[in-house]
């Protein structure tokens, strides 16, 4: 049984608060329905003329920016002639001038269920911009692609707060977007005018392999549900110099750099850690961009074995650990600016934590450290429990 998403849903019952009201679509390519019809076109569709503007997150409405903080610019879209408003350019906050003509802002946006992946904190610059100008929100509701039911990573600390990571929510936040939006919405007061349009036949257990659901990339860097799948761990690697293999045919599925000795590291690995539902397969890649462009870098390649077994995110840590550790002289962080932020290291960012990246690095037992951090993520469990719709 295909999962029946908001898209579809909206398609089959329009809600009687929304006919005759001017729309605003907040979408990009992995908005569609199950036989690849784009949002755009069915909210057009049912609203004909009353769509008066579509919004686009980071990688622009096209998806066709490649790299973190590649701006996009506002357009037309060809198709319906109508304004692409960029929330990934010259504002991350729906202005005034995007909304004038507009009474509710739809919202189809297939997320990653990461904390650092940007697209909720669009979704939460929309619902603080909407309260402002008095607009209606509706989620259109999508699957969390890696499980509802897994949850894992310490919590942001506050001090960190940016781009990538607005709020106190763990790595893995097991989160639908209808959910993440009703949860910041009253927990954070926001209080803007929200509706959630429901899937049908989703459970929080499911992994988007279980959706029966077509997979489109929602970036450039997420070609396939495996690299969704490895993405909450080795997004990491992004405030580092070890390459994350962007520039190659298996982004975050890859990992490497010129200097490291896979064999040394698997090792290292496996004295010290289980590596629980994976298997690290010895790769050398050559990324045609980005790190360490055009040089053989070797590494691993994460096969995932058992989806349930694996924790995405404490393993990328155990590797990062090894590869500071063992290759301390050639090991770097990547310096500011990341995601608009100019002074912080781009790692405690996306770790949302100094105090967790330097017991990383100083080689603190990792399981210790994941027992600490679990403590921060049972509260949060508890803390979104009023917040589930599935």
């Amino acid at each position: 049984m295909t999962v029946k998403t908001g898209i579809e849903i909206l398609k089959n019952k329009t809600p009687a608060d929304l006919k005759n009201k001017k729309i605003g679509l907040l979408a990009n390519p992995a908005s569609i329905d199950k036989n690849f019809i784009h949002s755009k076109e069915i909210v057009s569709n049912i609203f004909g003329s009353n769509l008066k503007a579509l919004f686009s997150p980071q990688h622009g409405f096209f998806a066709e920016k490649q790299d973190n903080m590649k701006l996009s610019d506002d357009c037309i879209d060809p198709d319906l002639k109508t304004p692409v408003y960029s929330l990934y350019g010259k504002t991350l906050k729906p202005g005034p001038e995007m909304l004038e003509d507009i009474d509710a802002l739809l919202i189809d946006i297939q997320d990653v269920g990461t904390r650092v992946y940007t697209f909720i904190y669009t979704i939460s610059f929309c619902l603080e911009a909407a309260k402002e100008h008095n607009i209606k929100v509706v989620i259109l509701d999508r699957p969390n692609p890696v499980s509802g039911e897994q949850i894992e990573g310490n919590i942001l600390e506050d001090q960190y707060s940016s781009f990538v990571g607005r709020y106190p929510i763990p790595m893995r936040h097991g989160l639908t977007c209808g959910e993440f939006a009703s949860f910041i919405n009253n927990e954070f007061n926001i209080n803007a005018d929200l509706e959630i349009i429901k899937m049908e036949d989703y459970k929080r257990q499911m992994y988007f392999e279980d959706t029966g659901l077509p997979w489109v990339l929602p970036s450039p860097n997420l070609p396939t549900i495996q690299s969704a799948y490895v993405y909450p761990g080795q997004v990491i690697f992004e405030g580092t110099n070890v390459s994350e293999a962007r520039g190659t045919a298996k982004p975050f599925e890859f990992f490497g750099a010129p200097y490291i000795e896979p064999k040394k590291l698997k090792d290292f690995l496996l004295k010290r850690y289980d590596l629980n539902g994976v298997y690290l397969r010895e790769v050398t890649f050559q990324p045609t961009s980005n790190k360490w462009m055009e040089k053989p870098c070797q590494g691993f390649q994460i096969h995932i074995i058992d989806k349930k077994a694996y924790k995405p995110y404490f393993l990328s840590l155990c590797i990062l650990q090894g590869i500071a550790v063992l290759f301390e002289k050639d090991f770097k962080l990547s310096l500011p600016p990341y995601e608009f932020e100019y002074k912080k290291k781009p790692l405690d960012l996306i770790l949302g934590s100094r105090n967790l990246r330097e017991k990383i690095i100083e080689n603190n037992d990792l399981y210790k450290l994941e027992k600490e951090y679990k403590e921060g993520t049972k509260k949060y469990e508890e803390r979104i429990k009023p917040y589930l719709l599935y």
